[in-house]
């Protein structure tokens, strides 16, 4: 197996839509599917031996959902991208998903060089939702997301590049900064605009652009 390829887990119960997906995904050079999984219980073993860079994750699943698992999985290994790929297209879903910590989340009628091109991109450092719903989940963020505290210039810098999937260390360099510094300043941005993780900062940014 390539060690340049992104290894991907797919993990959903019905051995048919797994075919599928591999077959699609894997047309693309940079993708290969290093294994496949049908519960959350056999996602946690296969994710353990394989180490996979990005997970695709059905919502529903026999032994649990995705939420769930992403918490699980995210604990065990905190580096590990995670896709959320099904047919539940509710904002309140999505935004459970988005505070578990996933990466990516996808409606199952996105086409596949779509879902291919979601694969490379979270890899890489980004956020993905789909168009579908991220309006509607834009909605439910902003409502939690009020604040009287204003954003500094370097703060609004910071959550830039946080929404273009920079590291901390990458901003830093970026910034000129300390990597110490951008930590401590993502942390207080969070705290700011109240949110839990990265891809929600994310989300929270582009809402503040398009109203500006």
């Amino acid at each position: 197996m390539s060690k340049s390829k992104i290894k991907v887990l797919l993990v959903d119960d019905h051995s048919v839509v797994r075919y599928g997906i591999k077959s699609i995904i894997e047309k693309d050079p940079l993708i290969e599917v290093c294994g496949e999984a049908e519960s959350l219980s056999d996602m946690y073993i296969k994710a353990e031996s394989l180490k996979p860079d990005v997970v695709l994750l059905d919502m529903k699943l026999p032994d649990g959902d995705g939420v769930t698992g992403c918490i699980r999985l995210k604990s065990i290994s905190p580096g590990i991208k995670i896709i959320i790929l099904t047919a539940f297209a509710d904002e309140n879903i999505v935004y459970e998903a988005v505070k578990a910590g996933i990466d990516g989340y996808l409606l199952k009628n996105i086409e596949g060089k779509a879902i291919a091109k979601a694969i490379i991109d979270v890899h890489q450092g980004m956020s993905i939702i789909d168009p579908n719903i991220s309006d509607k989940l834009m909605k439910i963020i902003q409502k939690g997301n009020v604040t009287d505290q204003p954003l500094a210039p370097q703060e609004r810098n910071i959550l830039e590049l946080i929404s273009q999937g920079r590291t901390n260390k990458e901003i830093a360099e970026t910034l000129y900064l300390s990597e110490k510094t951008v930590r401590n300043n993502v942390s207080k941005i969070m705290k700011k605009i109240n949110v839990n993780n990265r891809t929600e900062a994310a989300m929270f940014w582009s809402r503040q652009k398009s109203l500006i």
